[in-house]
């Protein structure tokens, strides 16, 4: 039986999750900055715009996991012989990362969604404290993009 989708399978993982880590974080984000936007419209202060770059830092675990499954589809062109051979592998390093996107951007989102609610209380004073926190969570999908990338076949 041939396995070689498996394999193709696990090229899109990464990007796939990925993707779905970003969506969830940034919706989380997304949601409390809009809370906050509203509690400030209230109040009849000026909307904070660094609420956006909060919400938005979910999305780069997307790329990392383009940039994986592009480089694995350029630079390891296999044959369906090879892949088949390799599936397995191919298709648990495209899990991992994956899920390592995945869980690294949506906890990013929810750090994220806790900071515009802690600047929305604090006059925007936390600001540095969640986007170190936010880098830390970064870092995961960091490790899972570089890591799973060593690991190839």
């Amino acid at each position: 039986m041939d396995m070689a989708w498996l394999g193709q399978l696990g090229f899109a993982l990464p990007l796939g999750l990925g993707a779905i880590g970003s969506a969830l974080g940034v919706g989380a984000a997304g949601r409390a900055a809009a809370g906050a936007w509203a509690k400030e419209a209230k109040e009849g202060k000026g909307m904070n715009f660094l609420y956006v770059a909060l919400t938005g830092m979910p999305l780069s675990q997307t790329i990392y996991g383009f940039v994986l499954m592009l480089v694995v589809l350029k630079g390891q062109m296999y044959g369906n012989a090879e892949l088949s051979a390799n599936a397995g592998a191919f298709f648990s390093i495209g899990l991992a990362c994956g899920l390592g996107e995945l869980f690294s951007a949506w906890m990013q989102g929810v750090i994220g969604a806790a900071g515009i609610r802690a600047m929305s209380e604090a006059d925007g004073k936390p600001f540095t404290f969640t986007i170190i926190a936010m880098g830390i969570a970064e870092t995961v999908g960091l490790f899972a993009f570089v890591f799973m990338f060593m690991m190839m076949p």
